[in-house]
């Protein structure tokens, strides 16, 4: 099973939710594979903290060889990397993954990662990417049949999710037939704030496939950045913790 978590707009949670659904994943005895996109990494720091990743073996390196490779090209395992946690692996980000994006375009690359994760084993897989539509989330929406939106409850995102879902449509139409918005994820939620209140009504009434699980604001969830490990593992009794875990669980069920 795929899933991308996709949201043109930075800040709204991808990385937390993308390495938070795929801890509890593992924590369930699925092999699980974590793809960090995002050049800015936060994924990749968020699983590895300061466990040192070799330079040639990163998300950059996997496209670089679509480009330069003369007799064979690696094979996609070789860029996996084994985390802390128990059957969690990473493909991890580099910071110069944008240099790349113009040279794959102009060759056509976007069905690579497709290709790609056809070749790996693995139970679960989920694909964090950049807060924009580039070469890098066309590739993981063309992978992947299943797409996750993290909304923060703000108007702009708002205004902005209906182009989203747009250019998901796109996609599906152009290039991935199987591919369907399998939730629009509310975090950030504040139960007690009106307006975060409206925003959803809103969304609901516009018949939105949001997803029946919120994911709360805390202050515990940025300390899990801090420590580099999912906050599921880090405190399983927190409030968000158990959100989480209702929201894989609401996922799941529907999949069943």
């Amino acid at each position: 099973m795929r899933r991308v978590v996709f949201n043109k707009k930075g800040g709204v949670g991808k990385s937390t939710i993308t390495c938070n659904l795929a801890a509890l994943s593992a924590v369930q005895g699925h092999r699980t594979l974590v793809i960090d996109l995002d050049p800015q990494a936060n994924t990749t720091q968020y699983l590895m903290g300061s466990v040192g990743i070799p330079q040639e073996q990163t998300v950059f390196h996997f496209f670089d060889s679509m480009l330069s490779f003369m007799f064979r090209a690696p094979h996609p395992s070789e860029f996996v990397h084994f985390t802390p946690f128990a059957n969690l692996e990473l493909m991890p980000a580099h910071p110069e993954m944008e240099e790349l994006q113009g040279k794959l375009e102009s060759r056509y690359k976007m069905f690579k990662l497709r290709e790609a994760l056809d070749d790996l084993d693995y139970d679960r897989i989920f694909i964090d990417t950049p807060p924009a539509l580039g070469f890098f989330t066309r590739s993981a929406l063309i992978a992947c049949p299943r797409c996750l939106i993290p909304f923060d409850c703000d108007s702009f995102s708002k205004n902005a999710l209906y182009a989203l879902l747009e250019n998901v449509n796109e996609i599906r139409l152009d290039h991935n037939r199987d591919l369907t918005v399998e939730g629009i994820i509310v975090n950030q939620f504040q139960s007690r704030a009106k307006f975060p209140v409206q925003i959803v009504e809103e969304l609901l009434a516009d018949e939105l496939p949001v997803l029946k699980t919120y994911l709360s604001s805390s202050v515990k969830v940025r300390e899990s950045h801090g420590e580099s490990q999912p906050l599921v593992l880090m405190d399983p009794g927190h409030k968000v913790s158990k959100e989480f875990q209702q929201l894989y669980e609401e996922l799941e069920a529907a999949t069943a």
